[in-house]
């Protein structure tokens, strides 16, 4: 585990997130889950983040702007790109990779390709649902002059989660300059979480959610190789929330996501409107999961295609720890990719390649699951309080309402 203050000291010398928003002073670094001594299981990398993996960098481009009613075209904004490199750019040979679907109602581009083919050659991006094919466009041409194969080119992949409660997601504010942007900001070292780049108006579980990162090192009897993971967690409902095992949102006396405002509302929202300003009980419960979460894994553990297809299954058990079901109405949409070499082919067009035997695939198995699931409280715990269209406030997950609730049921890990 890093400490907070070593932390700190390694963001500020080589974070930048790029965007309309400029560098992210504003999302400073915080309790993380392990600082607030949420009891975990596996061993983080000095990091633990998905940047532990050696060559993998990682960008933002954060676009906040506005406040008040909606106006399509105008805002308020509230979103972004964020840009994870498998080699960093300036080395797109192409890396292993593998795809899951848990459920399909999402979007993320180039499966066809990694499906057949195992390959993944541009940066990974992730954005809101509307902005998909504005991201896809911008990738293409940023890779029109690295990657000019026409066998290779122009599959990249893209995914998304909604943000339409809190931005303007159709007033397609994301442009291709800025997932230019997230790639030129993307650096190895420490990534910063939660309300940046494509998380920046993401829900996840009741609470503020967006992005979060976490990893394993296995030890060298195992191997000595690094998972990380990466998530875009806009999914879930607050009763499922579930960190350490205990459905903390139960015994947490937070109000629950609604319109902070005494202005005339439709009637779809005006029964989500705040008690501080409807003066009543104020906005119910969710019922219906409308949400999302991408996974990104990256290792540097020798899998072949079909291996990481496997993995990134394993991202589904993370989200089981924390209570998630997969709704119906839930993108939830996973990648893996190993950095190890694809191996370069002979004059006879044959290239010879490593793979860790399935005899003891099973703690990067296990590493996976704990990284996205460490990864998905980390975006919690980095988000702030948020408000944004129609003035439509989703609360943070309280750090020290959390850790009173752990401790109560015996599973604060205190230093």
């Amino acid at each position: 585990m890093i400490a907070r203050a070593r932390w700190a000291a390694l963001l500020a010398a080589c974070l930048f997130t790029a965007g309309r928003t400029g560098p992210a002073a504003a999302q400073q670094p915080g309790e993380r889950a392990r600082d607030l001594g949420v009891p975990l299981d596996g061993t983080p990398g000095p990091l633990d983040a998905i940047t532990d993996v050696k060559g993998v960098t990682v960008g933002h481009a954060t676009l906040i702007q506005g406040k008040g009613r909606l106006v399509a075209g105008k805002g308020p904004v509230r979103t972004g790109v964020t840009a994870i490199l498998p080699r960093g750019r300036d080395d797109l040979s192409p890396v292993f990779a593998g795809w899951f679907s848990l459920n399909g109602n999402g979007e993320m581009t180039g499966t066809a390709w990694i499906e057949d083919y195992g390959l993944l050659f541009y940066p990974i991006a992730i954005t809101n649902t509307n902005s998909v094919g504005t991201v896809r466009d911008a990738l293409i041409a940023w890779g029109a002059s690295r990657l000019p194969d026409a066998l290779h080119c122009c599959l990249p992949v893209v995914a998304e989660t909604w943000d339409g409660d809190l931005n303007d997601i159709f007033g397609f504010h994301v442009t291709g300059r800025d997932a230019v942007a997230a790639i030129d900001s993307a650096r190895a070292g420490p990534v910063v979480e939660g309300n940046v780049g494509g998380g920046t108006g993401m829900q996840c579980l009741g609470f503020k959610g967006g992005i979060g990162t976490a990893s394993r090192r296995l030890s060298d009897q195992r191997g000595g190789f690094t998972v990380g993971a990466l998530v875009q967690c806009n999914f879930g409902l607050r009763q499922q929330l579930r960190i350490a095992g205990i459905p903390v949102a139960r015994e947490l006396r937070v109000p629950e996501p609604c319109y902070d405002t005494r202005e005339p509302l439709d009637s779809t929202m005006a029964k989500d409107r705040c008690a501080t300003a409807a003066g009543d009980a104020g906005a119910p419960p969710r019922v219906t999961e409308h949400g999302s979460i991408i996974v990104v894994l990256a290792t540097d553990a020798p899998l072949l295609p079909h291996q990481l297809k496997r993995i990134a299954r394993r991202a589904a058990l993370g989200i089981g720890r924390m209570g998630g079901v997969s709704g119906a109405g839930s993108g939830d949409l996973f990648l893996a990719f190993s950095t190890a070499p694809t191996g370069t082919p002979d004059r006879r067009g044959v290239a010879s390649v490593g793979m860790l035997s399935d005899d003891v695939i099973d703690p990067v198995y296990a590493a996976a699951v704990q990284a996205t699931e460490e990864a998905i409280v980390n975006a919690m715990l980095a988000a702030r309080t948020m408000t944004g269209a129609n003035w439509y406030r989703v609360p943070a997950l309280p750090h020290d309402g959390l850790r009173e609730v752990l401790r109560r049921h015996g599973m604060l890990r205190e230093e």
